[in-house]
C-alpha cells in the first residue's frame, strides 16, 4: 500500500484568520490574464456572483485592495490585478512550492517514526476546515474597549476613514481575550444591513458607512447591492426589490448602509 499524500492546499492568513484559499489565489490569476471577472470566473470555474463575493471579501480584509474595477474604454471596463495583488499572488505560489515539498517528506516518515494514523489524521484536518455564512467580513484592529458592566463596546478600525462597533457579552470578550491593538475579524450579515440615501436622516444605528452603489444582484424578491467603500473594501446588504426601485438605487448612486452594533460578531483566532 502506498503512503497517503498530503496535498497542498495552502492558506495564507492575517492575525485574524482571513484565509486567501487556492481558488481565490486561481481568480486572481485569471484575472490578471483575462482582465475580466466574468471571463476569470468561467476558467477557474465559480459562479459570476461567487467570484465578485470572493473578490469582494478579499478586498474588505486586505491591508490594500487586490483587485480594482476599470470602467469605460473600448471593451465596457474590465478588472486588474493591483500591484499588491501580483505580489500576494507571486508570494502564494512560491510557498505551495516549498509547503508541498515539505508535506512529501513528512508523509514519507510519519509511519515509519511515529506510527501517526495520516488517514485518520486527514479525516481531522478535514472535520475542522470552517466557513461562514456572513456576506460581509472584515478584518481590522481593536481601537476601543468600553465596560458596560454586562458587556462590551468594540470599536475595530477596519481604514483611517472607517470603523466598526460592535457590543458583545463581557464573557464573549474575555474568552476572546480582546485587547486593544488585537487583529480581529467583523461579520455582519446581509440581511441586517439597511441601506438609505438621505443625508439628513438621522438613525440610531452606531454603525453608518457611505459608499457607492457598485453592483446589484437582481432576485425574485429581494436584491443584493453591494457599496464600494473609499477605502477600497465594500459591504453588501440584502433589500426588497421595491426598496431598491423607491431610493433609486443603482450602480453609481451615493448610498449609506446602517446596521445596529450588536449586529455584528466578532472572532479571533488563537
Amino acid at each position: 500500500m502506498t503512503t497517503p499524500r498530503f496535498m497542498a492546499r495552502m492558506s495564507l492568513e492575517n492575525d485574524a484568520g482571513a484565509a486567501l484559499s487556492a481558488t481565490r489565489i486561481r481568480l486572481l490569476e485569471e484575472i490578471g490574464r483575462k482582465g475580466s471577472i466574468n471571463q476569470a470566473a468561467k476558467a477557474v470555474p465559480l459562479s459570476y456572483k461567487a467570484a465578485w463575493d470572493a473578490i469582494d471579501t478579499m478586498n474588505n480584509l486586505a491591508p490594500e485592495p487586490l483587485v480594482t474595477r476599470i470602467t469605460g474604454g473600448r471593451q465596457g471596463g474590465g478588472s486588474q490585478l493591483t500591484q499588491y495583488g501580483q505580489k500576494v499572488v507571486a508570494m502564494y505560489r512560491a510557498l505551495e512550492i516549498e509547503y508541498q515539498a515539505a508535506l512529501d517528506r513528512l508523509s514519507e516518515r510519519l509511519d515509519e517514526k511515529t506510527g501517526c494514523d495520516i488517514r485518520g489524521f486527514q479525516r481531522l484536518m478535514r472535520s475542522m476546515s470552517m466557513t461562514t455564512s456572513a456576506r460581509n467580513q472584515f478584518s481590522g484592529a481593536i481601537t476601543g474597549l468600553r465596560d458596560g458592566g454586562v458587556d462590551y463596546e468594540v470599536r475595530v478600525e477596519l481604514d483611517d476613514h472607517t470603523d466598526i462597533i460592535a457590543i458583545i457579552t463581557r464573557a464573549s470578550a474575555e474568552n476572546l481575550k480582546l485587547a486593544i491593538g488585537r487583529e480581529v475579524c467583523a461579520l455582519v450579515k446581509s440581511s441586517s444591513v439597511m441601506l438609505t440615501t438621505c443625508r439628513d436622516l438621522r438613525l440610531s444605528a452606531r454603525n453608518q458607512i457611505w459608499g457607492k452603489v457598485s453592483v446589484i444582484h437582481e432576485g425574485a424578491v429581494n436584491n443584493e447591492v453591494t457599496l464600494a467603500l473609499p477605502s477600497g473594501r465594500s459591504v453588501t446588504a440584502v433589500v426588497t426589490r421595491d426598496s431598491c426601485v423607491n431610493l433609486a438605487l443603482a450602480p453609481g448612486v451615493d448610498a449609506c448602509a446602517f446596521f445596529k452594533s450588536s449586529s455584528v460578531i466578532l472572532a479571533v483566532y488563537d
